[in-house]
């Protein structure tokens, strides 16, 4: 099944959930975002508040978590060893790797209870809060910086173009259908600065990211909208001189994932749980499939993925 299926598949489950726990976590509630019914939003942050009544409050003494499923499960359980090893140390409890399947099967898990604590890709991670009470509150990175992206808007340094509105009827090269930096976030962002994709331009489909950067570059595109991780890795291998590309449009942060608790957790053990996660230093073997990252860092839902959310507003779910 592939991910929007997958997705689609999940959220049915979710809808027809009746589980006890669900049930008597609905409560009166005069504010809740785009929150399911189940959970409330009364201070206004986007995430799931804790349970009104101190009995529903879970303190166990073994933890489950998950992370998100992208590759073979197997893999990740492996490879977080070290840092499952930690945790069970810095809490003083039992911490199980859950391998979940699928994204919807990892969105369930934690809406039902069977997840303490969880790793969401990006766009899931929208779901997972919406959709499960799951609370972001830390992403990895490095040199004290979250590791994400942005959608940057490129042209040529000589070009006169200074704004996204000056492209309007111009040649402006996306990826692909289903690219988020390349496709879906400047049809969610583009808009509000002025240039409108499919009204104002028809995209030219480049059908990769050095493939628009190039066409640029060679003059056959006037704008392209690429990533600017990619776009980074090209001027480090030398493909591209970065003082021959300007950048007109940058958007605010994408993160690659986002670890989350589950909302009725108890708040002493979260906040433990939180110092644990960034006491925690990668050993080599993760920060070399993590592409450099070396810890977790703090994040808030509301900041963070404002990008996220703004795209899945306009658009749908990104892609995972």
């Amino acid at each position: 099944m592939n991910y929007n299926g997958a997705l689609a598949a999940g959220c049915m489950l979710i809808a027809f959930m009746s589980t006890d726990r669900a049930v008597a976590s609905a409560a009166p509630c005069d504010q809740r975002a785009a929150l399911d019914q189940a959970y409330c939003d009364a201070d206004g942050d986007l995430v799931a508040d804790l349970p009104t009544d101190p009995s529903k409050l879970r303190n166990p003494d073994t933890l489950v978590w998950a992370f998100a499923p992208i590759e073979d499960p197997a893999v990740y359980a492996r490879l977080f060893r070290p840092f499952t090893k930690h945790l069970s140390t810095c809490l003083d409890r039992q911490i199980v790797y859950y391998p979940v399947q699928s994204v919807s099967a990892e969105i369930v898990a934690m809406r039902s209870g069977r997840l303490h604590f969880a790793g969401f890709s990006t766009g899931p991670t929208v779901e997972a809060v919406n959709m499960a009470g799951a609370v972001p509150f830390a992403a990895k990175g490095q040199n004290g910086e979250v590791r994400g992206y942005h959608l940057v808007a490129i042209v040529r340094a000589d070009s006169p173009y200074q704004h996204l509105v000056d492209l309007k009827g111009k040649r402006v090269a996306h990826i692909a259908v289903a690219s988020n930096s390349g496709n879906l976030a400047p049809r969610a962002l583009f808009p509000a600065e002025g240039l409108v994709p499919d009204t104002d331009y028809r995209p030219i489909m480049s059908g990769a990211h050095d493939k628009s950067v190039m066409g640029v570059l060679s003059g056959d595109y006037d704008m392209a909208a690429v990533a600017s991780d990619v776009l980074q890795r090209l001027v480090e291998r030398g493909a591209i001189d970065k003082a021959a590309i300007r950048v007109i449009y940058q958007s605010p942060l994408f993160p690659t994932a986002a670890f989350t608790h589950a909302h009725d957790l108890d708040p002493v053990l979260a906040d433990k749980l939180k110092a644990c996660f960034f006491s925690f230093r990668f050993p080599p073997e993760m920060t070399a499939a993590f592409n450099g990252d070396e810890q977790f860092l703090p994040v808030r839902y509301d900041e963070a993925w404002r990008a996220v959310r703004a795209v899945t507003d306009a658009v749908g779910t990104l892609p995972d």
